[in-house]
């Protein structure tokens, strides 16, 4: 019981630290400015939605999907490992790489969903995850890290202006080098098992 409280911890504080809802707060604050609180509410629904659809469908389909792409979970690691360093770089340094050009003419939700919340980082973490641990101990690690970025998106304008940019922006920039130094052992670890297989 023991065991399975401490990987369900270790789960959750994984996938909420590179979900990094504090991170969205300016940035889901901005595109909902105007809105009304109830549309707020929608739209961190919907991208909670989102993100735990992506999610919640590479859990359970994960080597279904490897399988008919004919690709291997080290692969998988490598390539996300890089791509999760590039975004923790973007978050320690502030700066901004392939954003889509239409993205701003979309709802709020499904931004933040994906690939804000939910990218390559968060899909290759459950993947690990499901690896470790199984179907049982991430499904209840996507939940519990579901529910409280949704908490953080809902509250997001009040968190915004009782944190202030310099805060938020102190917060992201540690939160990015975590998430570059999960990365790095993702990368690590995909490599040893290319070369060993």
């Amino acid at each position: 019981m023991v065991d399975a409280l401490s990987a369900i911890l270790y789960s959750f504080s994984a996938l909420f630290v590179i979900l990094d809802p504090i991170l969205s707060v300016p940035i889901f604050t901005s595109m909902t400015r105007g809105l009304s609180p109830a549309e707020v509410n929608r739209q961190a629904l919907v991208a909670v939605i989102v993100a735990g659809g992506l999610m919640y469908s590479f859990l359970l389909f994960n080597f279904l999907i490897f399988d008919v792409l004919g690709i291997t979970l080290p692969s998988f690691q490598v390539a996300g490992g890089i791509l999760l360093f590039i975004l923790g770089m973007q978050m320690a340094l502030g700066v901004e790489i392939g954003k889509s050009k239409d993205q701003s003419s979309s709802p709020a939700g499904v931004v933040i969903g994906t690939p804000l919340l939910c990218g390559p980082g968060a899909i290759t973490t459950v993947l690990l995850l499901s690896r470790d641990y199984g179907i049982a101990i991430p499904a209840v690690a996507i939940g519990l890290s579901l529910l409280a970025t949704w908490i953080v998106l809902k509250f997001s304008p009040q968190i915004q202006r009782l944190l202030g940019d310099c805060v938020t922006d102190i917060m992201a920039k540690v939160l990015g080098m975590l998430v570059a130094s999960i990365a790095i052992k993702i990368i690590a670890d995909g490599a040893v098992s290319l070369i060993t297989l």
